[in-house]
Parts: structure tokens; C-alpha cells; sequence
């Protein structure tokens, strides 16, 4: 009996640890589909990506830590340098749009990411770390800041 246990149980292990890294492996373009946890300028907020119909990402604020502003209403894209984005809730908004996965180089780029908190776009390139953490690399001009992203 205790050996059956013990076959479950590791296949179990093998299963989930073998599943686990293979969703956070970086050469498969599916793997960037998720929710993540992201921790930036003093905001916490959770952000989803998702596969859009013409095989790029998406990638868009779904949760805000501190969402109110000071009168208690929800703040909004203040920040967004297109005018008729300005009035987007905080916890809508759309960091990336367009993303592509580069199969040679197992990295998803080719896209812009609009950083909110100062109202700033930036070339984009996206690969996961060693823990399974996604580096969110934002660069302008010649100079960059990488973010790290956990997936929830």
C-alpha cells in the first residue's frame, strides 16, 4: 500500500514540477500567456497577457493596488501622452500591444511598452529568468530599465 502511495505521489511531483517548467520556458511563444504580479515606481498592480487573433500579445493592467485617488474615485491614465487615452481607468490599461515572440531568439519584442506611472513609451523585449520570473525590458533612446514580472 505505502508503495503505491509513494509512486502517486512522486508521478504527482514529477507531473506538476515538469508542467511548471514548461510554462515559464522561453521556446514556446504560448508560455508569456498569463497573469502576472508587478511591483513598479511605487505601484503594485497585476497585469494579464493574452494571445490576440492576429497571433501578437496584449498585455493590460487588470488590478491596482491603490486605484482610488484622494476623492475616493478611480485614478485614471493622467499621464498618457494620447489625449483620448487620459480618461482610462488605471486598472484598464494597455502596457503592450502588438508583442511578438522571435523564435531564434526565444524572447518576445517587437512592440512598444507604455510605462503610466510617467507617461512614457518604450521598445519592449520580454524572456523568462531562472524561477520562472519574466524580465520586461523597456529601452529608450540608450537607456533601459528592466522590470521583473511574476507570474501568479
Amino acid at each position: 500500500m505505502n508503495k503505491i502511495f509513494y509512486v502517486i505521489a512522486s508521478s504527482a511531483m514529477i507531473f506538476m514540477f515538469s508542467f511548471t517548467a514548461a510554462a515559464q520556458d522561453n521556446s514556446v511563444a504560448d508560455n508569456i500567456i498569463g497573469e502576472y504580479f508587478v511591483s513598479h515606481q511605487g505601484e503594485n498592480s497585476k497585469v494579464r497577457i493574452f494571445k490576440d487573433l492576429d497571433d501578437t500579445y496584449t498585455v493590460q493592467v487588470f488590478w491596482v493596488e491603490n486605484c482610488l485617488d484622494k476623492k475616493g474615485e478611480v485614478r485614471l491614465d493622467a499621464n498618457n501622452p494620447d489625449k483620448s487615452l487620459r480618461k482610462t481607468p488605471c486598472d484598464q490599461i494597455i502596457l503592450i500591444k502588438g508583442l511578438t515572440y522571435d523564435s531564434k531568439k526565444q524572447r518576445w519584442g517587437d512592440a512598444k511598452i507604455y510605462d503610466p506611472t510617467r507617461g512614457i513609451r518604450a521598445n519592449v523585449s520580454c524572456e523568462f529568468q531562472d524561477g520562472g520570473v519574466l524580465k520586461v525590458k523597456g529601452t529608450l533612446a540608450c537607456f533601459s530599465q528592466s522590470v521583473y514580472w511574476k507570474k501568479i
